[in-house]
């Protein structure tokens, strides 16, 4: 079971970096005018669910299984991903 979680989180925050990475890209095209701010916001907020749900999964699954230190290590990026979509769900 340890190694499936461990298995699981390398994959999910893989997938993470990767996500990421993509933002970083698409903010800098906007930056430098190749797209603009309505293609960019079109691109970018079709994954902050999936962001949030990549969060979120890990932290839950470090608790469940008692990795406490690395639920601790989580914590924080997973509240602050579900503070910014309470966020976003009250302001539309």
């Amino acid at each position: 079971m340890e190694a499936v979680v461990f298995v699981f989180s390398l994959l999910d925050c893989c997938a993470l970096i990767f996500l990421s990475v993509y933002f970083i890209i698409t903010l800098s095209d906007l930056e430098c005018d190749y797209i603009n701010a309505r293609s960019c916001c079109s691109k970018l907020n079709k994954w902050v669910i999936p962001e949030l749900i990549g969060h979120t999964t890990v932290t839950v699954l470090m608790l469940v299984s008692l990795h406490w230190f690395i639920f601790l290590l989580n914590l924080p990026v997973a509240t602050w991903n579900i503070y910014r979509m309470i966020l976003a769900l009250i302001n539309d």
